[in-house]
């Protein structure tokens, strides 16, 4: 079956529990390593502590290996597809973006990507950060072709 014939197949929630599975091993990785804990960011953002470094560097390491073994051996996904890692080109609103996206992480002490491990922690208040940063990405779709580029 090709790509194009899977985009409008309907959702399958038997289909789907695989990624609910990774997703709840990945939060568990994510707490257990302290990488969602508050103060372990704030250590990081004050130059206390290497832990956050170690793991942020550790991840980098480990997405260049991979991005070099998938272009060396061109890899394809589990369903065969080729796997597309397109150049990046840089903007001057990559420079906004990434200062407001530290700036909202070190105020809040929550990386948008575990925000969900962080709620599921028993960390409540980080529903406040959740609104936010929907809030925050529905604000710039609306304001997109007004902002720097």
């Amino acid at each position: 079956m090709e790509s194009k014939d899977r985009k409008h197949q309907p959702i399958s929630v038997a289909g789907n529990i695989k990624y609910l599975l990774a997703g709840i091993l990945f939060g568990t990785f994510l707490l257990k390593s302290e990488v969602i804990n508050w103060y372990r960011i704030q250590e990081m953002f004050r130059f206390q502590s290497f832990h956050m470094y170690g793991i942020i560097g550790s991840a980098i390491v480990v997405g260049a290996i991979s991005v070099f073994l998938i272009k060396k051996f061109n890899i394809r996904t589990f369903s065969g597809e080729t796997i597309q890692l397109k150049d990046k080109v840089f903007n001057k609103g990559q420079i906004y973006g990434g200062l407001l996206f530290g700036f909202g992480w070190a105020v809040t002490g929550a990386c948008p990507g575990p925000l969900f491990a962080q709620i599921g922690s028993g960390a409540t208040v980080v529903i406040v950060t959740l609104l936010s940063a929907v809030a925050g990405t529905w604000t710039y779709g609306f304001l997109r072709e007004r902002l720097p580029h």
